[in-house]
C-alpha cells in the first residue's frame, strides 16, 4: 500500500478513530479520548497496521486551518477590540509564567541545563487551537464573553509563538544548542523581532483594507452563479489560500491566516452559510488532527520517564490554568469566567510538537525529552474534557453574580422566548407588537443587556441550566418558544421545561425531519420546520390554498399535531 499511502492513511484513520469514538462514547467519555487512541493504534509505536505519519500532520494542519476560519465566522473586529485590555497583558503574563514554571521543574527537579530548561517550559505555555475551540463549541461558549476573551488570548499566543520560532534558533548558541552564537547578539535578534512584527502588522493591515473589500465581494459574486459547489469551493479557496498566503508572504501561522479570513468574512451576509457549508469538513480534518496526535505518541515513555511526565502533566493542567486564573481575576472578572478560561487553557498542543521538534534539531532537547512533552499533551488533550464536565457541575456554585443578575420575575401568563438570534429577534417583535408578556433567555451578555435597556425582561444564561427557567417563572408562563438552532440544545431546554410545568404549550423550530422526531421526543408540542413553511407560503401563493392539501405521503413531518 506504498503507493497509496494517502488513501491508507484516510481509511485506517477515519475507521479507527469512528471505532474508538463509538466506544468512547458508549462509556461516557469524550469521544476525543478514543480519537486519540486510534492515533496511537495506528501509529509507528504499536504493532499491526502503521499509517504514514509524515502525511497525518498536514491534513491535521487542514483542520486547524477550517476550525480557525470557522471561529473567525463568529466574531468581528469590534469582539477582539472588547477583550483585548485582558487578552493581551493576560495571554503574555500566562507564558512568562508557565515557561518559569517549566524551566523550575526542568532544572531543579529534572536535573536539565538552564536552556533545556527554558526550551522545555516554553512548550508547555500555548494551549492547543484545535482543542480549545472544539471544547468551546461543544459547550457553547464561542459567543459567550468567556469564549471571546479566550480566543483573544489564543490568538495572542499565537502570535508570541511565531516570535519565538523566530528567536529561539538566535539564542540557541547562547542556551546551549549548536546553533547561533555563543554571545547573544542583540542588534540582530532586535532586527528579526522587529522584522517578524512589520510583516504580522502589514499581513493585517493588508487584511483590514483589502481583504475587508475584496473577500465579501468575491463570495457575493459567487453566489449570483447559484452554484453549490462553487460556493463551497470558493470558501475553501479562501480560507486555505489566505492561510496560506499568510504563511508564504508574511511568516504567520496557518491559523493566524485562517482566522483573519474569517474574521473579515464575518460582515458578509454570507458568513452563516459559509460556516454551515464548511462544517462536515472542518469535523472531518479535526478529527484527523487528533489522530494524528496519537500517532506521535510513544507509550514507552511513561515507564521510562514517569515522573517526568507526572510534573509536566501538573503543570499543564494545574500550574498553567491557575496562573490564568488568577489573571483573570486580578482584572475583577468573576470567578465563573475565571474557571472556564483556566480550563479552557489547561492543555497544549500544536506549538508544543512544533517547539519540541525545534528544541530536538537545535539540540536544545534531548529525544526524551521531546517524548515527555508529547505525553504531557497527550494527557492534557485526554483530562481537557473531564475538566469541563467538571466545571459544569460545580457552575451553579460559581456562577452566584450571573443568577443574582437574574432575579426571579414575577410575570404570569407571558411568553418565554429562548434565543434571541435572526429567528428569536423577529418573534420578539411581533410578540411585543402584540401587546404578550415577554421574557426572553439568551447566553449572550450583550443581547440582554441591549434587551434590557430597551425596558425588555430577559434573563442570561443557558435555558437547560439550573434555575434558568425558574427565574422565567415557567411553572405560570402560557407558552414556551424555542428560536435556538441547535437542536440538542433545543431538546435539553424542553426536557427542562416540560418537567418543571408538564402542561405548558412548547413550539420549538427544526430543519430535518431527524431533528422534528427528536424535539417531539422531548416533549415540544408544534415543530416547525423551515422547508414546511417554505413549500405552505409557495401553495397559498400559487393555488390560494393553505398547504393543507399536500398529502401525508409526500410531507410527514409539515402536518403539526394539533394543541392538547
Amino acid at each position: 500500500m506504498i503507493s497509496h499511502a494517502l488513501i491508507s492513511l484516510l481509511v485506517g484513520a477515519f475507521v479507527t478513530a469512528f471505532l474508538f469514538g463509538l466506544m468512547a462514547k458508549r462509556l461516557g467519555v469524550a469521544p476525543i479520548v478514543g480519537f486519540l487512541l486510534a492515533g496511537v493504534v495506528i501509529g509507528p509505536f504499536t504493532p499491526g497496521f502503521v499509517a504514514d505519519s509524515s502525511l497525518a500532520p498536514e491534513l491535521a494542519e487542514v483542520g486547524v486551518v477550517l476550525l480557525m476560519f470557522g471561529v473567525g465566522l463568529h466574531f468581528s473586529i469590534g469582539d477582539l477590540m472588547a477583550v483585548r485590555k485582558i487578552a493581551v497583558p493576560g495571554a503574555v503574563a500566562q507564558i512568562f509564567i508557565a515557561t518559569a514554571l517549566g524551566w523550575a521543574a526542568a532544572h531543579y527537579g529534572l536535573g536539565w541545563s538552564h536552556g533545556t530548561g527554558l526550551m522545555f517550559g516554553l512548550a508547555l505555555s500555548t494551549a492547543s487551537t484545535v482543542v480549545l475551540m472544539r471544547a468551546l463549541e461543544e459547550h457553547r461558549l464561542i459567543d459567550t464573553q468567556e469564549g471571546r476573551i479566550t480566543v483573544g488570548w489564543l490568538i495572542v499566543e499565537d502570535i508570541a509563538m511565531v516570535v519565538a520560532l523566530v528567536v529561539v534558533p538566535a539564542l540557541s548558541g547562547a542556551l546551549g544548542g549548536v546553533a547561533g552564537q555563543a554571545d547573544i547578539q542583540l542588534w540582530p535578534l532586535a532586527m528579526a523581532v522587529g522584522v517578524m512584527f512589520a510583516k504580522i502588522g502589514m499581513f493585517i493591515a493588508l487584511m483590514l483594507i483589502v481583504g475587508r473589500r475584496l473577500i465579501p465581494w468575491c463570495l457575493d459574486k459567487v453566489s449570483e452563479t447559484a452554484s453549490r459547489e462553487l460556493f463551497t469551493l470558493a470558501i475553501l479557496a479562501i480560507a486555505l489560500g489566505v492561510a496560506f498566503g499568510s504563511a508564504a508572504l508574511f511568516d504567520v501561522s496557518f491559523a493566524l491566516g485562517a482566522f483573519f479570513a474569517g474574521l473579515i468574512l464575518n460582515e458578509s451576509e454570507l458568513s452563516q452559510k459559509a460556516a454551515a457549508d464548511t462544517l462536515p469538513l472542518r469535523d472531518a480534518f479535526a478529527v484527523l488532527f487528533f489522530v494524528s496526535v496519537g500517532m506521535l505518541f510513544d507509550p514507552s515513555i511513561l515507564v521510562r520517564h514517569p515522573w517526568a511526565v507526572l510534573a509536566t502533566l501538573l503543570i499543564i493542567v494545574v500550574g498553567k490554568s491557575f496562573v490564568a486564573w488568577l489573571i483573570v481575576l486580578a482584572f475583577g472578572y468573576p470567578r465563573k469566567t475565571a474557571l472556564t478560561i483556566s480550563v479552557s487553557l489547561a492543555q497544549i498542543g500544536e506549538f508544543a510538537f512544533m517547539l519540541a521538534q525545534v528544541g530536538v534539531t537545535l539540540r536544545l532537547l534531548s529525544a526524551d525529552g521531546r517524548g515527555v512533552i508529547l505525553a504531557g499533551a497527550i494527557l492534557s488533550i485526554v483530562i481537557n474534557p473531564f475538566l469541563f464536565a467538571a466545571l459544569e457541575s460545580v457552575q451553579p456554585r460559581t456562577g452566584r453574580r450571573e443568577r443574582a443578575s437574574n432575579r426571579p420575575v414575577s410575570a404570569k401568563d407571558h411568553v418565554i422566548l429562548v434565543g434571541h438570534g435572526r429567528v428569536g429577534s423577529l418573534v420578539r417583535a411581533a410578540l411585543l407588537e402584540a401587546h404578550d408578556s415577554i421574557i426572553v433567555i439568551d447566553e449572550n451578555a450583550m443581547i440582554v443587556n441591549g434587551l434590557r435597556g430597551e425596558g425588555i425582561e430577559a434573563i442570561l444564561g443557558k435555558a437547560d441550566a439550573a434555575g434558568i427557567l425558574e427565574s422565567a417563572n415557567v411553572a405560570q408562563a402560557r407558552l414556551l418558544i424555542s428560536a435556538v438552532p441547535n437542536a440538542f440544545q433545543a431538546g435539553q431546554v424542553i426536557a427542562r421545561a416540560r418537567f418543571l410545568n408538564p402542561t405548558l404549550p412548547i413550539l420549538a423550530r427544526a430543519h430535518s425531519d431527524v431533528e422534528v422526531e427528536h424535539l417531539k421526543r422531548h416533549g415540544a408540542e408544534l415543530v416547525i420546520m423551515g422547508e414546511c413553511e417554505i413549500a405552505r407560503r409557495m401553495i397559498e401563493y400559487a393555488v390560494g390554498g393553505t398547504g393543507e392539501d399536500l398529502g401525508q405521503e409526500s410531507r410527514p413531518t409539515c402536518r403539526h399535531p394539533s394543541r392538547t
